[in-house]
């Protein structure tokens, strides 16, 4: 288990509190999917163990498993967060622990006095990193140059290139310097028998892309009394309003997204016309016939989403006889998404579009539990019991239409579109499940636990619903010993060593049943609505299962002035749910088998050390983890290849599963060098005299050698620095951002100055960049694949604790001020925006590593206080 505490959380700002987790906990890598306000972010705890399931840990909050990212809590709220990594601690959460447990505590309130706490930031945003593009000048001539190369008329004249200058720089018409603040407040005391709680938090983050910005409101209560000596009462409840602007593009190319275009706009033209409208980027009709006015996407279109989200669950602890504890628990998530995007009028080439998304979500949970804890002399046993039962629910309804007479009501009034469409969708799963859990200590030497739990899924077949998943752990405080009291400098040493299976409900409902389609189809020469089977074939399918034994030690040196924490463990998942093709003659396109296993084995270590005490001290601490992961077995043997993602110049597959090698791998071709005419030429291993498959190899690996953070925290008297290191290294990136940007070369896009510096002449055959050519051909190789370790000064913050009782200042019981600064320092060598990214990552597994047009990661400044009443 790893634990993060409240200071480290609200140590620098962030939309999501995972976000806060990186390279704080050994064996956790974080990943955003992009950098804008409120998005998605990856997380892997110890690797990943399925294919095509969710790889994500299961989120408990308080208490209650939590369906998805826990975006509904403010990090001010939060009094630590522990992470379940090994299987012997996450078995216990069966079906659902496999990839992790993650459980968030939130701050309760205390007997004593009342107590008012006031945590606020207020700071400012940029862009990290902007790209270095061409220029007006730069970019005519390297037009010219390539019409040159190809034997036609330049499409600029030299007197036109020599006249121009600077020209239109789109990143800064687009980006901009943004406020980012946090204001939470929080009342709480209590008595001796009823504690309480009540805040509430504002977090309001502007986009470092003009339009765009995230609003997150809560309000939460935590209240806990004791009727009386056998009964005790307790109630959570957490609401949260989320408000979003996005202008998050995530992909496209040739300039038809918001990304796409802010790079590859030509910077020969303005961004209005002298009438004041948006310039029409398409007049250029020998380039990009695609191409947006980036502003157009700022101005003329809106994507906004509303989720109202609840979190409430109560209990009541009855205690007959000291010792025994029985537990009534219930809980309800519940969570309404609206999403509303318009495309004015105004938009290049639009009549008006108007899309609603709404979603529905709610979970249920009863948990009824007894715990029976008992000393006898040397000896010390603790027991728990359970049944559970879990319901979930979701509907949505989606609908779009197109041509409208005005812009006014934008989404409001869909009806009136020219043209549209509607669906509707309903999901329902239920998991029972039973548990049970017993701790057994010797002299608080000896150690053991073991658990087993068997969960009840309605997502499997008849016979197959029931997985069993057992764990068993030992530790030896082998400090206790009387050999070791004569070794002073280890104050405690213990070895731990567990095994345990977990589960995984890796499919969506309904996959194991022979679900009908609805479509439309002519009968009687009318159109008809119809119901068919889809093109997948059913099967009986079971429970992928999570094997892992985890070997530890944990070392004391010093008083615990240094400890050191080792672990070593290896994860097999079996049964992984793979689909397999089936032959046409059935009828059916493929089918979903329970036929694979993967690997996941490593080392993390973790250390702490207090450097100095007295008037200066100085405390540090580190985690490096390393993981290897490997695909153990396929259907067949045959290798899987990732999803086709289309970029114009080049359309192939990305990433590939094979046998033996890690999850996510890239593929393509292997460059060779340039031709006699400059175009880039690849290695035939297969002979065949042209490129195919046969010729594709490996060319990168998305997941890291290993990740790290370092911490340090020096005070003298009021004075706090700190700094926050975090890392990755030996991971690659696949760009293929660069793919349009730098080799597009027919579509006369803009981009990096490096192409205009570096590209293939009779003279330089050994170029970075082919000749500049528009007939250029370039296939998904290991050009595109780059290096993406990365070291990064994550937060550096100066603080000062305001003496408040030599100030005589009674109506203050603490009060801190301090300056911070996030992701001021990176130090790699990824040519793009930032390298830490992965624009298709999310629960999915084998499209990890892409930077594919992502929203840019920002550098923020930020000033804050901490007070106490």
């Amino acid at each position: 288990m790893a634990s993060v505490k409240s200071e480290e959380l609200n140590a620098f700002p962030t939309t999501n509190v995972m976000q806060s987790l990186s390279g704080r906990a050994a064996g956790v890598q974080i990943s955003p999917n992009t950098g804008s306000p409120g998005g998605a972010i990856s997380v892997r705890v110890r690797g990943a163990n399925s294919i095509f399931g969710n790889n994500e840990p299961l989120y408990v909050v308080d208490g209650f498993p939590y369906s998805g990212n826990p975006t509904l809590l403010n990090n001010a709220d939060i009094e630590s967060i522990d992470i379940l990594k090994d299987a012997s601690a996450t078995a216990i959460y069966g079906s659902r622990g496999a990839n992790g447990v993650v459980l968030i505590t939130t701050k309760r309130g205390k007997a004593g006095k009342t107590v008012v706490e006031y945590d606020g930031y207020y700071g400012f945003q940029s862009i990290r990193n902007k790209l270095d593009l061409m220029d007006a000048h730069e970019y005519a001539a390297t037009i010219r140059q390539r019409d040159l190369n190809d034997g036609i008329t330049p499409k600029f004249t030299q007197e036109e290139v020599d006249a121009f200058g600077k020209g239109t720089d789109w990143q800064d018409e687009v980006f901009r310097t943004a406020p980012i603040q946090n204001h939470a407040i929080s009342v709480k005391g209590g008595t001796d028998k009823t504690r309480f709680l009540l805040s509430g938090s504002n977090f309001d983050q502007e986009g470092i892309i003009r339009g765009s910005n995230y609003v997150r409101n809560s309000v939460r209560a935590n209240i806990t009394t004791e009727v009386s000596p056998k009964f005790k009462f307790d109630l959570n409840a957490i609401l949260s309003r989320i408000d979003s602007d996005r202008k998050n593009s995530g992909g496209g190319n040739r300039g038809a997204s918001l990304i796409s275009s802010i790079l590859t706009a030509y910077p020969t033209l303005p961004v209005r016309t002298e009438t004041g409208t948006l310039t029409d980027l398409r007049q250029y009709s020998w380039a990009s016939n695609v191409i947006v006015n980036p502003l157009d996407f700022i101005e003329n279109e809106n994507d906004h989403i509303r989720s109202n989200k609840v979190l409430a669950n109560g209990a009541v602890t009855y205690t007959p006889v000291p010792g025994l504890a029985i537990k009534i628990s219930g809980g309800i998530e519940n969570t309404n998404d609206r999403t509303d995007i318009y495309r004015n009028k105004k938009f290049l080439n639009s009549t008006g579009s108007a899309q609603v998304q709404t979603a529905q979500t709610t979970t249920v949970l009863n948990e009824n539990t007894v715990t029976y804890t008992k000393e006898f002399g040397e000896h010390n046993i603790s027991a728990v019991a359970g049944i559970t039962y879990q319901n979930y629910q979701s509907t949505s309804l989606n609908a779009n239409g197109a041509g409208f007479i005005s812009d006014t009501p934008e989404t409001y009034d869909i009806q009136s579109a020219a043209q549209g469409n509607s669906n509707s969708s309903f999901q329902e799963w239920t998991l029972a499940s039973y548990l049970a859990r017993v701790n057994y200590s010797f002299r608080g030497k000896y150690l053991a636990t073991a658990s087993f739990r068997t969960d009840g899924s309605s997502r499997y077949s008849e016979g197959e619903k029931w997985g069993n998943f057992p764990s068993a752990s030992l530790a030896w405080r082998i400090s206790e010993e009387p050999f070791m009291q004569d070794v002073a400098v280890v104050s405690d040493l213990k070895l731990r060593a567990g095994y345990g299976e977990t589960g995984s409900t890796a499919i969506d409902p309904y996959q194991t049943l022979n679900v009908l389609t609805s479509g439309r189809t002519v009968f009687n020469d009318a159109i008809v609505t119809s119901y068919a089977p889809g093109t997948r074939q059913a099967g009986p399918l079971k429970w992928e299962t999570t094997a892992q034994t985890n070997i530890g030690i944990d070392l004391g040196l010093l008083q615990n002035r240094i400890g050191i924490t080792l672990d070593y463990y290896v994860k097999n998942t079996r049964d992984l749910l793979n689909p397999v093709s089936r032959p046409a003659s059935t009828g059916y396109a493929n089918t979903i088998q329970n036929i694979g296993k993967v690997q996941n084995k490593g080392i993390e270590i973790g250390a702490n050390a207090v450097v100095l005490e007295g008037n200066f001290k100085w405390n540090v601490s580190g985690n490096i983890s390393f993981n290897r992961n490997k695909v153990v077995s396929l259907y067949g043997g045959k290798d899987i290849y990732g999803d086709v993602i289309g970029i114009a110049v080049v359309n192939d597959v990305t990433n590939i599963l094979r046998e033996g090698e890690p999850m996510g791998i890239f593929f393509g071709y292997v460059e060779s060098g340039y031709d006699a005419s400059g175009n880039p030429t690849y290695y035939d291993y297969n002979d065949s005299k042209n490129y195919d498959v046969g010729d594709k190899r490996i060319t990168g690996d998305p997941n890291p050698d290993f990740i790290y953070g370092f911490n340090s925290t020096m005070a003298f008297r009021n004075f706090e620095l700190g700094v926050f290191i975090q890392g990755s290294q030996g991971n690659d990136i696949l760009n293929l951002s660069r793919i349009n940007q730098a080799y597009d070369y027919g579509q006369g896009l803009n981009m990096p100055r490096d192409v205009y510096q570096n590209t293939w002449t009779e003279q330089n055959p050994t170029a970075a960049y082919p000749k500049m050519d528009k007939d250029i051909k370039v296939q998904m190789s290991d050009r595109f694949v780059e290096d993406g370790s990365y070291m990064r000064f994550k937060n550096i913050q100066l603080g000062y604790n305001v003496p408040v009782s030599a100030l005589n200042i009674t109506w203050l019981s603490r009060a801190k001020v301090y300056v911070s600064a996030q992701n001021l320092i990176t130090i790699t060598d990824y040519s793009w925006y930032d390298p830490e990214i992965s624009s298709y990552g999310g629960a999915n597994s084998y499209r990890q590593g892409i930077d594919h047009y992502s929203y840019p990661t920002a550098k923020t400044f930020t000033v804050g206080v901490n007070l106490g009443f």
